[in-house]
């Protein structure tokens, strides 16, 4: 059994993990890595961003725990962590999917009320 602080520790780690995924660079970047190593070359190609920028992002990422490297000649190689971390990405993605459906949906259903609405006779003064 966990105790408080220890779940306040986890809670704080938590929060600090998400965080990390503020960037929506960050999170193309995890997509784009998915279950391959890339190199910072590739990333860029792939991302379409400058090579300092994605140095940037890589540099938070591994400084949190979200991508590990290896060198190799004068590359550098990178890939996720934990192939858990890309399933929590795309997990946290398809609720928003739903969110942004259900109040598209609700939207097209109040047009459509107000389209079919019947006009009063406060409406013709």
């Amino acid at each position: 059994m966990e105790s408080k602080n220890q779940r306040d520790s986890l809670y704080d780690l938590h929060a600090a993990i998400c965080k990390t995924f503020a960037s929506p660079w960050r999170l193309r970047i995890v997509e784009a890595l998915g279950d391959r190593e890339c190199s910072v070359s590739q990333l860029v190609e792939l991302l379409g961003i400058s090579k300092s920028n994605v140095s940037q992002h890589l540099g938070i990422m591994r400084e949190k725990g979200v991508v590990e490297y290896r060198r190799e000649g004068g590359h550098v190689f990178y890939r996720l962590s934990n192939p858990k971390i890309l399933t929590a990405c795309r997990l946290m993605r398809e609720v928003l999917l739903e969110q942004v459906e259900r109040t598209w949906e609700l939207s097209r259903a109040d047009a459509s009320r107000f389209e079919r609405r019947t006009p009063t006779k406060e409406d013709e003064s």
